[in-house]
């Protein structure tokens, strides 16, 4: 371990023994010598002599604040005095400091008075990290002060960031111009505030625990760049582990779902207006060439299809298991399709998540994960993939082909998209419906059609992203490799006699 990392850990080790979820003044202060992040020079003076001492050492003008790890804002606790500018005024300010503090919460730890370098003058920036549920860590940059507050002019990157991701942070904000000198002031210190921010994003990276980095403000010249101000939050709770399998392994199994050799139709039916005739006769009018099986306990023949009463019935390999069953048999269903080694499964059926049955949801992927099972959806309209001409989906067939790949998490904007391109004759390789992404996402989607020779262009509908990060990092790869899309008539898949086929929205 580097000494910088040793130092901090015996930092963090201490909060954590100590139960705190923030670091005190002093502690912050440590951190950031350990890692290059310029503060001023401070001292702790547990006495009114010390407080005179620190601060003639330090030189005056110095400001005084309130150590406590009970007491986090330190202005309503009257906890700060800037300007203070001799030892009589350090001694008293000392006493005036203590005692603020016992009458704001009698309780408190005080640990001391910080006495700090009374720094000034520059341009004032804030520089940050947060943790995001999506997105993990995330580094900040902008105005600083009040003006953070007021004009939210502030740019996010991920962590760790690079000095090029840094210096295009500088530029990101709508003030930027600012930072290069207006009406004759000279421009900042643009690689000291580059430091400062790859400084912050090395430190969160080594050190998950750390929740937040507030630096605020940090003061900005031509000569350099010093935090006037530092808080730390901690959070030891380990991070909840994200399921995310390896590129090859979302390759392989997204083939077998996208381009299948057998489907079963897990709820086929006869009776027209059910789901599951609708999904049969959608597949087989939309030119399906290869195995369909339909699954119904009760039926011998469904569409001229031999029907079978389970998955686990059927002859040979099937690539994907469409369901249209209600919720409450789907995890019965998940387990035959597991134990029939059916790697895909497209969830149609509503009832989960997004009607609070978060349990059955669950349930349904840990029976799916069980047998490495990928889902989609559920609570999806199905999809589209017309190389395949395979129209897994209650809605009618599609048989317009092109280059373009849509996806939606909305059912709702689902159906926009697909009556808009058919509409307006787009043609497109795929239309994918997520619904709750249970377990397939935007991720898995961008491994697949980044190797897909079918696919050139993709656009994608989202309310939320479950692992931001890992959609962030997949979709820069994916828009740098993807060839640029080439000019191509469009062409309609395959016709067969066709089957009369009821639209269900």
């Amino acid at each position: 371990m580097s000494d910088r990392r040793a130092t901090v850990r015996a930092v963090l080790d201490q909060v954590k023994a100590e139960g705190r979820t923030a670091l005190t003044a002093p502690e912050c202060k440590k951190v950031c010598d350990a890692y290059a992040i310029p503060l001023p020079k401070e001292g702790l003076a547990t006495s009114a002599a010390e407080a005179a001492k620190i601060a003639a050492d330090i030189g005056y003008p110095v400001v005084m604040k309130i150590v406590s790890p009970d007491i986090l804002h330190k202005t309503e606790a009257g906890g700060v005095f800037v300007g203070v500018a001799d030892d009589a005024a350090a001694q008293a300010g000392f006493e005036s400091i203590i005692a603020n503090a016992k009458a704001y919460k009698s309780s408190a730890k005080l640990d001391g008075v910080q006495i700090q370098q009374m720094v000034s003058g520059g341009q004032e920036v804030i520089v940050g990290a947060v943790t995001d549920p999506s997105f993990g860590k995330l580094v900040a940059f902008g105005l600083g002060g009040i003006l953070v507050e007021v004009l939210k002019d502030v740019t996010f990157r991920l962590a760790p960031a690079t000095r090029a991701d840094a210096l295009a942070m500088l530029d990101g904000i709508k003030a930027a111009e600012i930072l290069n000198g207006v009406r004759g002031a000279k421009p900042v210190d643009r690689d000291a505030l580059a430091k400062i921010i790859v400084n912050v994003s090395e430190l969160t990276g080594d050190f998950p625990e750390i929740n937040e980095i507030d630096l605020n403000p940090i003061l900005a010249d031509s000569e350099g760049a010093t935090a006037v101000d530092a808080l730390v939050s901690v959070d030891f709770a380990p991070p909840k582990e994200v399921y995310r399998p390896s590129q090859a392994e979302i390759v392989t199994a997204m083939n077998r779902i996208m381009n299948p050799k057998a489907v079963a139709v897990i709820g086929a039916s006869d009776s027209e207006g059910k789901i599951g005739n609708s999904v049969m006769k959608n597949i087989i009018n939309g030119g399906y060439a290869g195995e369909l099986y339909p699954i119904n306990p009760k039926a011998d023949e469904i569409l001229g299809k031999k029907a079978h009463k389970s998955v686990k019935d059927i002859p040979g390999e099937v690539d994907v298991a469409v369901f249209a069953v209600p919720a409450k048999f789907c995890v019965a269903a998940m387990e035959e399709v597991g134990q029939k080694g059916i790697p895909g499964a497209i969830m149609i059926p509503s009832g989960f998540a997004e009607v609070g049955e978060t349990a059955l949801q669950d349930e349904l992927l840990a029976m799916a994960r069980k047998y490495d099972v990928r889902i989609m959806g559920p609570n999806i309209y199905g999809f589209y993939y017309t190389p395949a001409n395979l129209c897994a989906t209650f809605c009618t067939p599609y048989d317009v082909k092109g280059k373009a790949a849509l996806s939606s998490q909305s059912g709702g904007v689902g159906m926009s998209i697909i009556g808009f391109s058919r509409s307006t004759k787009m043609g497109v390789s795929a239309i994918v419906g997520l619904g709750n992404k249970s377990d397939l996402d935007e991720d898995d989607l961008l491994v697949f059609f980044e190797q897909d020779p079918n696919t050139e262009v993709m656009a994608m509908h989202a309310e939320d992203l479950k692992d931001g990060r890992s959609f962030a990092e997949v979709a820069k790869r994916v828009s740098k490799n993807k060839q640029a899309p080439k000019r191509q008539p469009h062409t309609r898949a395959r016709s067969p006699a066709t089957i009369k086929s009821t639209t269900i929205s």
